[in-house]
C-alpha cells in the first residue's frame, strides 16, 4: 500500500473477489434506481443519477445492468428506500461513518449496532463523529494522465479546491455541490476519470498500529457485507509499514 497513504488510509475498499463485486454491483444498482426515482430518469437531466451512473461505469458495471436499474425506478422500485447515516467509533477510538439505504430502518439499525459491538466498536448518536469529516466531491485519475503540475492546472481551471498527487495517481477534491461541474470540466481536459463520487473527507485522523488496523478492517468488512450498507468511511491513518503488513 506504499504511496497510497493519501487516500487508501482514509477510505478502505474491499478486494475485487467475485462475491464482493456482485455485492458492489447490487449496491451501485440500488443507488442508480433511487437516484432515478428521486429525479429524472435521464442522467443528463439528473445530476445525482449522472454521478451514480458514472461511478457504476468506473467499477465496470455492465451497461445492461445500469439500464435495468434505471427502468426499475419507473416500475416503482426504490419507493420505500430511505437514506440513513450512522456514526460510531471503532478500535482505538477511530471515527466511522456508515451510509445506508434501507426499506426497514429497524432492521438496519439493529444490524449496524450489532456489527459495531461484535467488532470492538460502538454506535454513537447522529453527529457524534460527523464533525470530524467534511462532505466533498472526489475525482480520481491514474498517474498516466499527466504530471502533478498538469493535473493541478486542470483542477484549478475546473474549479477544484485541492489536488493530491503521488506515483499511484491523482485525487482531486472539490465542494460537494460543484462535483458535477468540476468532473465535467476535468473530463474535457484529462479524459474519463477512474472514479467520481461524493465522500466524507476526514479533517482529523487517528493513528493506528497493526493490531488496531486489523480490528478496524474486520469491522469495516463486516459493515460492508450488510446489504443495506452502501459505503463505510473511517478517519484512520497508518504508516506504509503497517499497511504492507495487512
Amino acid at each position: 500500500m506504499a504511496g497510497h497513504s493519501k487516500w487508501a488510509n482514509i477510505q478502505h475498499r474491499k478486494g475485487r473477489q467475485d462475491a464482493a463485486r456482485s455485492k458492489l454491483f447490487s449496491k451501485l444498482s440500488k443507488e442508480i434506481t433511487v437516484a432515478a426515482k428521486m429525479g429524472d430518469p435521464d442522467p443528463d437531466k439528473n445530476p445525482r443519477l449522472r454521478l451514480a451512473v458514472k461511478e457504476a461505469k468506473s467499477q465496470s458495471v455492465p451497461k445492461d445492468v445500469i439500464e435495468r436499474a434505471i427502468k426499475k425506478s419507473q416500475a416503482g422500485d426504490g419507493d420505500d428506500y430511505e437514506e440513513i447515516r450512522y456514526e460510531g467509533y471503532g478500535p482505538n477510538g477511530v471515527a466511522v461513518i456508515v451510509e445506508a439505504m434501507t426499506d426497514n430502518r429497524n432492521r438496519t439499525a439493529s444490524n449496524v449496532r450489532s456489527t459495531f459491538s461484535k467488532n470492538g466498536g460502538n454506535l454513537g448518536e447522529t453527529g457524534s463523529v460527523g464533525f470530524m469529516f467534511e462532505r466533498k466531491g472526489e475525482v480520481v485519475y491514474p498517474a498516466e494522465v499527466g504530471d502533478a503540475d498538469t493535473v493541478m492546472m486542470a483542477a484549478i481551471e475546473a474549479g477544484a479546491e485541492d489536488v493530491e498527487s503521488s506515483e499511484d495517481g491523482h485525487i482531486i477534491y472539490c465542494a460537494d455541490t460543484d462535483l458535477n461541474d468540476v468532473s465535467g470540466a476535468l473530463e474535457g481536459e484529462l479524459g474519463e476519470s477512474e472514479s467520481t463520487k461524493l465522500i466524507w473527507k476526514p479533517t482529523t485522523t487517528t493513528d493506528m498500529d497493526l493490531e488496531n488496523m486489523q480490528k478496524l478492517m474486520k469491522l469495516i468488512e463486516a459493515l460492508e457485507d450488510d446489504d443495506d450498507v452502501q459505503r463505510v468511511t473511517a478517519n484512520f491513518e497508518a504508516s506504509d509499514e503497517v499497511m504492507e503488513q495487512l
